[in-house]
Parts: C-alpha cells; sequence; structure tokens
C-alpha cells in the first residue's frame, strides 16, 4: 500500500508539473503574441494589428475609414524635455484615442508620432471621427510627467468611395491629406479624388 501511494503521488507530482511548464509556455506564447502586435510605449495596436483588421473590413466588404494623424512639433519635445516626457506624451494620446466612441473601431500607433483610426461607418462617420480626434488631442491640456502641455495635431482622413480598395490606397489618401493638414495648418483634411494627391518623399504603406 505505501509503495501505491508513493507511485500515485509520483503520478500527481508529475502531471502538477506537466501542467505548470504547459501554463508557462501558453502563457509566453501569449505574451510573445502580444508583443508581436502592440506598441511598446502606448499598449496600443501596432501597424501590423492595424493592418489586418483594416485588411478584414475591406475583404468583408465592410465601409470603413482610415484617419491618421501626427503631432505637431512632437521633436522639439523629445529635444527640450526629454524622451520621457515624449514617451509620456505619446501614452496619453494613445490613451484618449483609445477612448474615442464607435464609429472608432480601432486607434493604433503606427509609429514615431503617428497614429491611426479604423472607422466603421459612412464618410460622415469618419468625418466625425477624424474632427473628434483632434479635438481630444488639441482641445485640452495634456498631463505628463512634469507638467501640462499644449499639443496640436494633423489630421488626414479618407473612406471606402469606391470598390476593389486596397489598404496602400487607404493609407496612402489618409498620409497625403495628413501632409496637406501639417502643411497648409488646417488640422483636419480629407483626401478629396478629384485633387491631385501631394506626393510624400518616401512610400512607407504596405500593400
Amino acid at each position: 500500500m505505501p509503495a501505491t501511494l508513493t507511485a500515485v503521488g509520483g503520478i500527481l507530482a508529475g502531471l502538477a508539473l506537466a501542467a505548470a511548464m504547459l501554463w508557462r509556455q501558453q502563457h509566453a506564447l501569449r505574451a510573445a503574441r502580444y508583443d508581436a502586435t502592440h506598441d511598446d510605449v502606448t499598449g496600443l495596436p501596432n501597424r501590423r494589428l492595424f493592418l489586418a483588421h483594416l485588411r478584414a473590413a475591406l475583404k468583408n466588404n465592410t465601409p470603413v475609414g482610415v484617419v491618421l494623424l501626427d503631432l505637431n512639433h512632437f521633436k522639439a519635445v523629445n529635444d527640450t524635455l526629454g524622451h520621457e516626457v515624449g514617451n509620456d506624451l505619446l501614452d496619453q494620446v494613445g490613451r484618449r484615442l483609445a477612448s474615442l466612441p464607435t464609429p472608432v473601431r480601432l486607434a493604433a500607433r503606427l509609429s514615431g508620432d503617428e497614429f491611426a483610426l479604423l472607422v466603421t461607418g459612412d464618410r460622415d462617420d469618419t468625418t466625425a471621427a477624424a474632427h473628434a480626434a483632434w479635438q481630444a488631442i488639441a482641445g485640452h491640456c495634456i498631463r505628463v510627467v512634469n507638467g501640462d502641455l499644449r499639443v496640436t495635431a494633423s489630421v488626414g482622413y479618407t473612406h471606402t468611395h469606391q470598390p476593389n480598395t486596397t489598404t496602400r490606397h487607404l493609407l496612402t489618401q489618409a498620409d497625403c491629406a495628413m501632409y496637406e493638414a501639417k502643411r497648409d495648418g488646417s488640422g483636419v483634411r480629407e483626401y478629396l479624388h478629384h485633387r491631385t494627391p501631394t506626393v510624400r518623399s518616401r512610400d512607407r504603406h504596405p500593400r
């Protein structure tokens, strides 16, 4: 009997050890997947996850809009106040964008101080989301580690106006509109199909 109990105890201990190892492996896998699809500064979805959601929406023929924005004079914040303040600013901006209500479906940080919103709905929904994003950033001071900062943003947006639109088309259109908003200081600018798009110095958007 004691030998039997010892054997059973050994089996149970082995099962417990195997279960613990499996849990650690699953936890590590989930963490790796999260890190691969989320930004480490803001915790927002990154470019990879944003593109995956956008592709899925286009594949399902869901009417969507893309809003791109970046912070005006962000480099000056890093240069004068330091990268800790810059990262804190990005985090606070990300929180504000992530809290925008429907029809904003997803807020992401693409790179640097550039953020993106995926909007479901029609053109009016996308327009409203773009202006709400601008207001969320520029409407109130943003509290960072060493005080309050007044920040503005340049926002460009577009919508699925035509069939067979690709992620590349939408991102390039929104990017051109954002660049024009930054150039003329208008704050928010829609991409208009009848206007010749401004060519950026480099194309950084995948298909």
